[in-house]
């Protein structure tokens, strides 16, 4: 008999315990003992991407309890080496739809913890199979593919959860409970800002062209992304930085930081985008452009049309690369502006709030507020706070799809990611050069832009350049879905 499949949800004791003339039908943890978990409290976890971020996803669905590890994917055998020690059961492969197609049967969940260009493919792939799904922030790579993915989660009826786990967390609902409580006011303005990127942006894509380490499946690790030769450098974490692959600053700390403002206020989809970039110059009076790279510093400015719990609009400020807003007032000349590399600021028409990276550690300003004031804690928390969003995933898994609310299903995370990537939009229009009509040197259309947003057409409705980045093209024979 299969190990993994001897320990799925799906496989049912066939024996029973006779006594005399009749049945006793005897509880599954008293038969196994003290600490006996069934089968079918189990859930049978598959996870593609099984190093960085991968291993620790990994490593928290198993410390929940509740779930096996059963399988492993990873292009790299080098970044897979500690999850497939720790787990020397799990099965391992390379390509992640070898293992939908020949063990989908033995198979509950999919984790997703990939560079962003291969999330929506993947998590597609394993919700048509009817498996639950964990994707890794930002959600995708595209806007299409956010549309597509939430859609899907509500027609195959999967419980879905992003890894931004700060929505789990305790400080965005403190954030919920003081603005409901009517503390600040009204909010009309949000300023969001991190000191991403950490890692290489705005320059040219490398030239030399090494040999591909024998441990990488090199075709595989591009997958939708167009075919190139390989690079040093990229893995493990600076493909984030190239837009192929990753949606630099916005994809790794939006989803962190701006789910905040999404629940507190209750927005969903941004009407407009307008963004800056920083200048890379690659000598006096030259600007470089560098198209296949992130810049290294942007300024984007969403608007939201009046959310659930504003009474008008809301404008969003993000800011990266070291950009910061103005110090509020209410804060001190030597008190700490969010937690010093990130932050998130409220602005209200009777006060400000602010919090740091995943809206933790929330304060009213000024500081004295928060000694003064209280009100009483009206949204559930989530056992573990920010921790226990891996475990939270794992038991509405096993609940089943619309048993439990979980902090980022689909439905929560791709309005949310459609905002972050709509915010790329704005900063790669901006980042565009184009010939002076003059025809001495170039200028940038696109930063003084305001890009005008049909959401249900998934379109900027005045600024078409910008329409190439909403839905990208795979390269030949990648596809999302096949249904």
């Amino acid at each position: 008999m299969d190990k993994q499949k001897g320990s799925s949800r799906r496989t049912f004791i066939k024996g029973s315990a006779l006594a005399g003339a009749g049945f006793m039908i005897v509880p599954r943890h008293v038969i196994g003992g003290a600490g006996f978990r069934a089968p079918s409290d189990m859930l049978v976890v598959a996870g593609v991407g099984a190093g960085g971020k991968g291993r620790s996803d990994i490593r928290n669905f198993h410390e929940s309890g509740k779930a096996e590890i059963g399988y492993l994917c990873d292009v790299d055998d080098r970044m897979s080496t500690q999850s497939r020690e720790r787990f020397p059961k799990a099965k391992y492969y390379k390509d992640w739809r070898k293992l939908l197609d020949k063990e989908a049967k033995n198979i509950d969940a999919v984790s997703v913890s990939t560079p962003d260009h291969n999330h929506a493919v993947i998590a597609m792939g394993a919700m048509e199979l009817g498996k639950h799904v964990y994707v890794q922030k930002p959600m995708t790579h595209d806007i299409y593919e956010a549309r597509m993915l939430t859609e899907a989660a509500e027609k195959y009826k999967v419980v879905t959860q992003m890894g931004n786990q700060g929505s789990s967390g305790d400080g965005v609902r403190k954030m919920v409970e003081w603005y409901d409580a009517g503390i600040i006011g009204d909010v009309h303005t949000v300023k969001i800002w991190t000191n991403r990127p950490i890692w290489p942006q705005g320059i040219p894509w490398p030239t030399e062209k090494p040999s591909v380490p024998k441990e990488l499946d090199w075709d595989l690790w591009l997958g939708t992304a167009p075919q190139k030769d390989y690079v040093d450098g990229l893995i493990p974490g600076s493909w984030r930085g190239w837009w192929d692959y990753g949606t630099g600053a916005l994809g790794d700390l939006g989803c962190h930081l701006m789910e905040a403002p999404f629940r507190v206020l209750g927005i969903k989809y941004a009407d407009s985008v307008q963004a800056s970039v920083g200048s890379v110059f690659v000598e006096f009076g030259k600007r470089g452009f560098f198209p296949d790279s992130c810049p290294p510093s942007s300024h984007a400015v969403l608007t939201f049309p009046k959310g659930e719990k504003t009474k008008g609009s809301v404008t969003m400020h993000w800011m990266d690369g070291g950009i910061k807003p103005e110090r509020p007032e209410e804060l001190g000349p030597d008190e700490m502006f969010g937690d010093g590399n990130s932050g998130i600021l409220f602005i209200g028409t009777k006060g400000k709030m602010m919090g740091s990276e995943y809206a933790a550690n929330p304060r009213l300003l000024p500081l004295s507020l928060n000694e003064q004031i209280s009100v009483p804690e009206t949204v559930p928390r989530v056992k573990g706070g920010a921790g226990g969003h891996y475990a939270q995933w794992v038991e509405g898994a096993i609940a089943g799809y619309g048993n439990m609310e979980m902090s980022s299903s689909f439905d929560k995370a791709g309005p949310l990611t459609e905002a972050i990537l709509m915010a790329n939009l704005g900063i790669r229009v901006a980042d565009i050069p184009k010939p002076r009509p003059s025809g001495r040197g170039n200028h940038y259309p696109g930063s003084n832009t305001k890009l005008m947003w049909d959401n249900a057409n998934m379109r900027v409705t005045n600024y078409d350049d910008a329409n190439q980045y909403v839905k990208r093209e795979y390269r030949k024979g990648w596809t999302l879905g096949t249904k």
